[in-house]
Order: structure tokens, then C-alpha cells, then sequence
């Protein structure tokens, strides 16, 4: 399929790469008919069935049985951003074959228990990540979400929104960039308009945003303001300035300069899930002291000749910086630790089946022997 003959694709981002990504993938899936395939884009996501969007229009879709037994992963899964290939089902719905190969993911651990990813949104070209003022700007929460942003390949921005009612919104903007060298950061109200400009410069046609942060912070009521009208469900701000969450799932939305915006429920949970390249990036001025460092393998833990640690002792960097670098990074080498029992428990079960199905060939070739 070519990006010139379908201007509505074309609008959800298509172009010429994802054409060569669905022609690759038509070539190894199993259909009876090739022709009746064609790409789509998944714009929202429910328990059981999807909302996909296609070169006639918007319609539902599931995943095809195949698709089902054959991912292993949750993370295999489609999400919101993702370009898949579907089929006609008999009753008019999409059925999902396959998801092309994501240019860009923002994952984190599933809520709960369970170890295991969760792709948040897929295929997103800027992560916009709000905090609200006064009373929620958080850096270590920020910090947080700075390293899943630049380990999902999207490039973030800091939205300090419900900038109205902050007393000194220069602090908090100083604030914020301490925790986020080098990225934008950007004041908005939607009551004043301050920011909403800057904010519309990140949102360019053709490329695709998700708006991420805890609940009550204002998402749904920005949205409406980027979509010039009342399209997400608000909630009333409460004595402390909080809102209260009302997005209940996530949704990608088309605004009206042909930019591509995912809204996204307020996570309550925020665990890493693998970071290390955005942990580099959020933390660039520590990486950048510890080239200095006289032990190459320094931990900034104590060791002498800490180029890290003189400059904690100087001001130079705050301690509390320092120690949630330490705590990311133990978190993600627990959650690598568990990634790999699970991985070696699987591998014994499996044995284990094989073994099983030798054992009952050699009872049911020799009765037993």
C-alpha cells in the first residue's frame, strides 16, 4: 500500500517505511487470502477488543485465534500507537493478525505482582509528561518518568499544567529542570493560556505525542483545550487544586492541526521495567562527573576520588539526586534478576513438558518395557 493513495492513513502517521513493514509482514503470515489483509492503526484499547483505524474508517477489532495462542508475552500484545494487520471478520469487526515492529515504546512494569511489561503506548514520537502545580511537582517522580520517556525512544517534555494557581512558577520550573537536564520544560494553564502555544510546538502533524502523569493533574481538561472542545470527561478540582481521574482508558486522538495525541489514564503505579539507556539520559550530569571518577567501575558509594561525591559536597548536585539514582538502579537490576528466574523457570518447564511427552512415546511404543 502506498502513503499517496490513502490520504486517511496517511493522517495517523503512515508513510513509506510502514509500508515496506506491512508488505514484510504480509509475506510471512498464513492467510488464505493476502489480498484481504491491510494496515491499520490501534487508536483505543478495551479488556477484551480494540478500536482500530483504517483506510475506511474507524470500526472494532479482536485478535485472531492464531495471534492469541502464539504471543507469549503481554508485551507481544497490540497497544495504543501500534500499526497492525488486519482481516474483514464475518461480522464487519477487524480481526488482528499481527503488529508491525514498533519504532518506539514506553513501557513499565504491570501494575501489581506480576512480573512482567506493559507497553503503555507504542509508536509515540514525544512523551509529554504533566505535573501538576503547586502541590504536585514531585522531582523524583519526574525523574521516574524521565527515564521510561528516553528509554521508549520518544523524546520528552516536562508540562508544569495548572500553572495559574502557583505563587512563584519560576521556581518550579527551575525546579523541574534540575530533575530534567536538558528537556524542555513548559508552564501551562488552561485557564490563562500561558504555555499552550509552546506546548502546540511539540504537536506536529503527522507525529504522535502521549500525555502521561498521576491522576488529577489536568490531562483530560488540556486535551479538551488542544481539541477545542469538551471531549474528555473532567472531574471538579478539589480544595487542594487536585483533580480527580476520569480518563479510564487510553486513546488516540487526532487534533486539529493533524498532530496525533494519546491520552492516558493517571498511573498510581510507576515501576521501571528496563532503563538503562534512560537512566544515562535522565541522570546526564552524574554520568557525565563519573567520567571523572579515578575508578572507571566507581559506584558513587563512598569510594576516594568521587568526582560524583565532590559534587554533591559542593552543591553541585543535589544528595537526594544521588540517592534515587542509587535506588533506579537497583530497582531495575531486582526486576532484571526476576526477569531472568522467570525466564529460567520457563525454560525447566518446558523441559519438563518434553520430557513428559518422551516418556509416554517410549511407554506407548514398547507397553512399558
Amino acid at each position: 500500500m502506498n502513503i499517496e493513495d490513502c490520504p486517511r492513513l496517511a493522517a495517523l502517521g503512515w508513510d513509506a517505511g510502514w509500508s515496506a513493514a506491512f508488505e514484510a509482514a504480509c509475506s510471512t503470515l498464513r492467510h488464505r487470502d493476502t489480498d484481504q489483509l491491510s494496515p491499520a492503526r490501534i487508536i483505543a484499547e478495551h479488556r477484551e477488543r480494540y478500536e482500530v483505524a483504517d483506510a475506511d474508517g474507524d470500526r472494532s477489532a479482536v485478535l485472531s485465534g492464531r495471534f492469541r495462542h502464539e504471543a507469549t508475552t503481554r508485551e507481544e500484545l497490540p497497544s495504543v500507537g501500534d500499526w497492525v494487520v488486519i482481516s474483514s471478520g464475518g461480522d464487519g469487526a477487524g480481526v488482528l493478525r499481527a503488529v508491525l515492529p514498533r519504532r518506539s515504546a514506553f513501557v513499565r512494569k504491570a501494575a501489581g505482582d506480576a512480573t512482567a511489561a506493559q507497553v503503555v503506548a507504542a509508536n509515540v514520537d514525544v512523551a509529554l509528561i504533566a505535573t501538576a502545580l503547586p502541590a504536585d511537582l514531585n522531582p523524583r517522580r519526574l525523574e521516574r518518568y524521565l527515564a521510561l520517556a528516553w528509554e521508549s525512544g520518544a523524546t520528552p517534555v516536562v508540562l508544569l499544567t495548572k500553572s495559574d494557581l502557583a505563587d512563584d512558577v519560576g521556581a518550579a520550573v527551575a525546579s523541574a529542570a534540575v530533575a530534567a537536564p536538558g528537556v524542555d520544560v513548559v508552564a501551562v494553564s488552561v485557564v490563562t493560556g500561558q504555555g499552550v502555544d509552546q506546548l502546540r510546538h511539540h504537536l506536529q502533524p503527522g507525529r504522535t505525542a502521549v500525555l502521561l502523569g498521576s491522576s488529577g493533574v489536568g490531562k483530560s481538561t488540556l486535551v479538551n483545550a488542544l481539541l477545542g472542545g469538551e471531549r474528555q470527561r473532567t472531574a471538579a478540582v478539589g480544595e487542594d487544586g487536585r483533580g480527580r481521574h476520569t480518563t479510564t482508558h487510553r486513546e488516540l486522538l487526532v487534533l486539529g492541526n493533524g498532530s496525533l495525541l494519546i491520552d492516558t489514564p493517571g498511573m498510581r503505579e510507576l515501576q521501571l521495567w528496563t532503563a538503562d539507556d534512560g537512566l544515562e539520559s535522565t541522570f546526564a550530569d552524574v554520568e557525565a562527573l563519573a567520567a571523572h571518577c579515578r575508578f572507571r567501575d566507581c559506584q558513587h558509594a563512598g569510594e576516594p576520588g568521587c568526582a560524583v561525591l565532590d559534587a554533591v559536597a559542593r552543591g553541585e548536585v543535589l544528595a537526594e539526586r544521588l540517592d534515587h539514582w542509587h535506588r533506579l538502579r537497583r530497582e531495575l537490576a531486582y526486576f532484571e534478576r526476576k526477569q531472568d528466574d522467570r525466564a529460567a523457570a520457563e525454560a525447566r518447564a518446558q523441559l519438563r513438558s518434553l520430557m513428559r511427552g518422551v516418556r509416554t512415546h517410549i511407554r506407548n511404543k514398547y507397553g512399558g518395557a
